[in-house]
């Protein structure tokens, strides 16, 4: 099954669990485990927004974006004013 297949399967059950505990409320009452399990339930969605945000730009292109590190060495000037962990600068002693 593909992945959004599945997403929304779960969307669905994710639904249901929401009109199930709507109905349920009522008989239970506004307690703090109720609102407890709704604020789990609504974190959920949230969640799963998110993830089918995420994989329908991976979905779609199947593969992730590739990052092409070049073989050749970085340019020294980048790094002519760094400090040295532990050491600090290179004209500078230590106190």
């Amino acid at each position: 099954m593909p992945l959004q297949d599945d997403l929304s399967a779960i969307q669905r059950n994710l639904d249901d669990l929401v009109r199930g505990l709507a109905s349920v409320e009522p008989q239970v009452g506004h307690t703090l485990d109720m609102r407890r399990v709704r604020t789990d339930a609504d974190h959920l969605r949230e969640s799963l927004a998110l993830l089918r945000e995420t994989t329908r730009g991976a979905a779609g292109s199947g593969r992730q974006d590739i990052v092409q590190v070049p073989d050749a060495p970085y340019d020294r000037s980048l790094w002519g004013d760094a400090e040295e962990e532990g050491l600090g600068a290179r004209d500078r002693h230590a106190p």
